[in-house]
């Protein structure tokens, strides 16, 4: 029995593949592109556990040959065309529709095919789309207003996750994330926008100037190792109360805060800031923090990682990666 991860060589991707191998999942990675040195060299001695197939979620035959070679047993659907900046999405629109939309169909045709135990689609804080207050918390109840294609086909692969399930009597969840940083961030060919965490954790190890700017500004940051966790607690539980999960700290997190503890890491870190940046103009939101408690209600789940321990540990891995792009 194997556990199938889409997506399987991408940021978030590559760290639910990591965890699951090392927590006794016997692991098919499914992506289009294999695995490169920086990633098997993350897996280390966990890749014995891990078969890497190439293949595109949206090429209905390359997923259905999955089951002629594996005897998949639950499903972590990551693929995802990840996009947040307006022009690529005009560019590339019919791309995420394919992708986010026509792949989710796809996994969910093998999962009923294969009368899976357990299917589990990576959703993300975007279903919600923005919200106006920066005290304002999101929970699963709050009804969804997404805003962009990114947000739209994640909240409708939600939709169609949960009724496939219903119809074909295959146990479903959705996990919508908060925003990630950590180990395995890189520029791919669908993920192209990194988080400020890649931005300032690079120049700092370069010995680079940060460039302080819009520092009021944040997000509900998590770090990949408690995604990756909270993932496989979802997947591994006996039974689910719900079908929707934030996966969160619940903490919002001002890039200040994050300069500063990078600071406090890398006392050498130089800070540039421009003449013409006004930062007196108060804070600026995309949407509120996730509210964690429904996953800690039924499942016992809580994030390990802070602000400080998520970035000593990325730099780590950087260092020690050598992987200081």
């Amino acid at each position: 029995m194997v556990t199938l991860v889409t997506g399987g060589t991408g940021f978030v991707g590559a760290n639910i593949v990591r965890d699951l191998a090392r927590n006794g999942h016997q692991v098919v990675s499914f992506d289009i592109n294999g695995p490169d040195q920086l990633f098997l060299n993350f897996l280390d001695d966990d890749f014995s556990a891990v078969t890497f197939v190439q293949g595109d979620i949206v090429d209905r035959a390359s997923v259905e040959r999955l089951a002629q070679d594996h005897r998949i047993e639950k499903i972590v659907h990551a693929a995802v065309y990840t996009v947040n900046r307006e022009a690529l999405e005009i560019e590339r629109s019919r791309d995420v529709v394919a992708i986010n939309l026509e792949g989710t169909a796809n996994l969910l045709e093998l999962a009923r095919t294969q009368q899976v135990s357990r299917f589990i689609y990576v959703s993300s804080g975007a279903a919600y789309g923005a919200a106006l207050p920066g005290d304002q918390t999101l929970n699963e109840e709050t009804p969804p207003a997404p805003e962009n294609l990114y947000g739209i086909t994640k909240f409708a692969s939600e939709m169609i996750t949960r009724r496939y399930g219903e119809l074909h009597g295959i146990s479903t969840a959705s996990v919508r994330l908060s925003t990630p940083y950590g180990p395995m961030e890189r520029v791919t060919g669908h993920r192209a926008v990194m988080s400020v965490f890649y931005d300032w954790t690079g120049q700092a190890v370069r010995g680079e100037p940060i460039t302080a700017e819009d520092m009021n500004q944040g997000r509900d940051y998590i770090y990949i190792t408690d995604i990756a966790d909270g993932i496989r607690t979802v997947l591994d539980a006996p039974e689910l109360r719900h079908g929707l999960y934030n996966l969160t700290t619940g903490i919002w997190l001002t890039f200040q805060e994050i300069l500063d503890s990078v600071i406090e890491l890398l006392p050498a870190t130089q800070v540039v800031t421009p003449a013409a940046t006004d930062q007196s103009g108060g804070e600026s939101y995309s949407r509120g923090p996730l509210s964690g408690h429904r996953l800690f209600d039924d499942l016992g789940w809580t994030p390990k990682y802070d602000l400080k321990a998520g970035l000593s540990d990325y730099i780590a891995w950087r260092k020690d990666s050598d992987f200081l792009d």
